[in-house]
């Protein structure tokens, strides 16, 4: 290689916040995904997919950087000086596409959509530029009742992936209370969008920074390991305080099914919300009536429970949201325990597809962050992960290819066409090249045909190889009873006619 040849060639290197995906990572996800379409599909929602690319007025507000509207997405003008942005999340998109096609949808319009959204945010560890979602949302219903049921159908969605009763909790919590809070602090109006979307961002960081760091970031801001600081919503003392008191003490409810009220705890010594303030009121009313319905459908505080500390950190939610959060623990990388936390949120918001038509439209949903719930259930070893890789092809081994490459071709066809998956191999290794390649792909099982097989003197024959059992083969002891069966098993040289049923007994044999 020269010296031109050496300056010119480009690192293969990943961009920071992304990742790439093996076969083994995408049967797992799409296991994952169908249970989970199973349950939106039971409860009644159906599809829907809208595209990667909005234009960005769709999308929301954001804010200026250097003339470009991408403070927390990707964007880009196209050839009309348009601005567009890749989609952030999949419920700005469905909002568009409700008020778009609002007309023709049965209302309420209850669908699903999973795919791939993307945040121009700092990575770090869990934290991706490119992740998938798969929601479900009923759009035109402004019942307490669809926020009660879309919590009930995330709890459902958990325990089909196998997530044991115990070890999650749907959390439930209403923007209104902490609403309230912050229009008597002084945060009400449209004036204080920015500093309430900051007071939000930083409770729902809550788990992961405790009180210290939360109250750090109501007030100044913040700086993190790392150095980098993170600036802070500017509050005072006294009104971050009145803020955490509100996440701290919350609401306590007696309902339980059994009717009952609910009250603002501690509202009077701690100074949190006062007693009268109308939005907190009614936020407390459709909180205790969520927790009425799904009591009464079964469903108890071990599987869905108020907690005051949810906010989601976007500002459209207009009322109940939601937090699904894994409560077990697993090792982490340095053997000390970790809990997963939250793998999916949604709540109600009324407000996105009014930005479109100009009256209220009452909508709620959930989403589930797909790669963060796989890495659980591979924590947890669910079956479902673990039997969702499928087995590689029959490969079908090359070994004279100059003249008989037409042979082995008619083998694999042969069995492509009985419905078997195979390959022929196409490198350049010999026999022991190529065996190694099958268990590299995974493979069941290997065909093998030289020229002893294709001039038997009884007629043309194939070898059948067993790769599972010719690895056990391999760490068999020769003194052992069985080792003499286990070879036979291993490898058996049958009629080119007996080829697809030989070859199905083995991928049989190891698949049941």
């Amino acid at each position: 290689m020269t010296k031109e040849q050496k300056t010119a060639l480009v690192t293969p290197e990943l961009p920071r916040g992304l990742i790439d995906r093996q076969a083994a990572d995408i049967a797992a996800t799409e296991a994952m995904m169908a249970k989970i379409r199973a349950v939106y599909e039971l409860y009644g929602f159906e599809a829907v997919e809208t595209p990667f690319i909005e234009y960005t007025e769709a999308l929301g507000k954001f804010l200026p950087d250097q003339d470009r509207p991408n403070e927390g997405v990707f964007s880009f003008k196209d050839d009309d000086e348009r601005w567009l942005s890749l989609r952030y999340d999949l419920t700005a998109p469905l909002a568009r596409y409700v008020a778009e096609n609002y007309e023709r949808l049965p209302k309420p319009y209850r669908s699903y959509r999973a795919g791939w959204v993307f945040r121009n945010e700092k990575p770090g560890p869990g934290r991706y530029r490119q992740f998938m979602q798969f929601d479900a949302d009923t759009v035109g219903a402004s019942s307490p009742a669809a926020d009660a049921e879309i919590c009930m159908m995330a709890a459902d969605c958990l325990e089909a992936l196998g997530i044991k009763r115990g070890d999650y909790v749907i959390k439930v919590n209403n923007r209104k209370v902490l609403d309230g809070v912050l229009e008597a602090i002084g945060l009400g109006g449209e004036e204080n969008a920015g500093r309430r979307l900051v007071v939000l961002r930083a409770i729902d960081k809550l788990d992961r920074l405790g009180v210290a760091g939360v109250r750090a970031l109501l007030g100044p801001g913040r700086k993190d390991d790392s150095g980098d600081f993170t600036k802070g919503a500017g509050l005072s003392s006294d009104q971050a305080t009145q803020v955490l008191n509100r996440i701290a003490f919350g609401v306590r409810s007696d309902v339980g099914g059994r009717g009952g009220t609910m009250v603002i705890g501690n509202a009077t010594s701690q100074g949190d919300l006062p007693l009268g303030h109308d939005l907190g009121i009614q936020g407390i009313s459709e909180l205790a009536e969520i927790e009425r319905l799904v009591r009464v459908s079964g469903y108890g505080d071990d599987r869905i429970r108020i907690d005051p500390s949810v906010v989601r950190g976007l500002e459209y939610y207009t009322g109940p949201v939601f937090e699904a959060e894994l409560t077990f623990e697993t090792p982490g990388e340095d053997g000390k325990p970790i809990r997963f936390g939250s793998v999916g949120g949604g709540g109600r918001y009324d407000g996105l597809v009014a930005r479109f038509r100009g009256e209220k439209v009452p909508a709620t949903g959930f989403s589930i962050g797909v790669s963060r719930l796989l890495a659980a259930l591979r924590a947890i070893k669910s079956p479902i992960v673990g039997a969702a890789l499928k087995a590689g092809p029959v490969v079908v081994v090359a070994l004279d290819r100059k003249d008989h490459m037409a042979d082995y071709q008619r083998l694999v066809s042969e069995l492509r066409n009985a419905g078997i998956a195979a390959e022929l191999y196409l490198g350049e290794g010999g026999m022991n090249a190529q065996l190694k390649y099958a268990d590299r792909r995974g493979s069941l099982c290997a065909v093998i045909q030289g020229s002893n097989e294709r001039d038997a003197p009884s007629g043309r024959q194939v070898v059948i190889r067993d790769l599972v059992l010719g690895a056990e083969l391999a760490k068999a002891s020769k003194d052992r009873a069985d080792y003499l069966e286990l070879r036979q098993r291993a490898q058996q040289t049958v009629p080119e006619a007996e080829l697809v049923a030989r070859v199905r007994d083995v991928l049989d044999r190891h698949r049941g």
